[in-house]
């Protein structure tokens, strides 16, 4: 009887609950270059960084280098899961991709990787800064 008499969740409620990571992270600004453009050094970079990796990607923590790797499939989630602190520059991530002498296979799956990620950020109309391979 109890039961019948609770208020069901309001409609807000079950919208932020259903919001995917693409609307998520379609709240954050548009990219704003004037922000990072004159950037000379990349350690200062306090947006998303991301490393194509052969075992995926591989997000960076600027703050104590180290890297979270993220199936390229769930970069989105992971992206939608960082506060609006971490996106100081609006909807820009940097990207880099590792080089290593590797073989024929490995530089294929780079760039497979590189193309899911790419997509992925395309589709969500989020800016890439390519960084060099160092």
């Amino acid at each position: 009887m109890l039961a019948s008499c609770a208020k069901p969740p309001s409609a807000p409620a079950q919208a932020a609950a259903s919001v995917g990571p693409e609307a998520r992270i379609q709240q954050i600004p548009p990219a704003d270059p004037q922000k990072y453009a004159t950037l000379k050094d990349m350690k200062a970079w306090r947006n998303p960084y991301l490393i194509v990796r052969l075992d995926g990607v591989g997000l960076l923590d600027v703050s104590n280098n180290e890297q979270q790797i993220v199936d390229p499939d769930k970069l989105p989630e992971a992206l939608a899961k960082l506060p609006a602190s971490a996106w100081p520059y609006g909807r820009v991530v940097a990207i880099q991709e590792i080089s290593a002498n590797a073989s024929d296979q490995d530089h294929a799956t780079l760039r497979k990787n590189r193309a899911l990620v790419a997509g992925s950020l395309e589709s969500m109309k989020v800016e890439i800064n390519w960084v060099p391979s160092s």
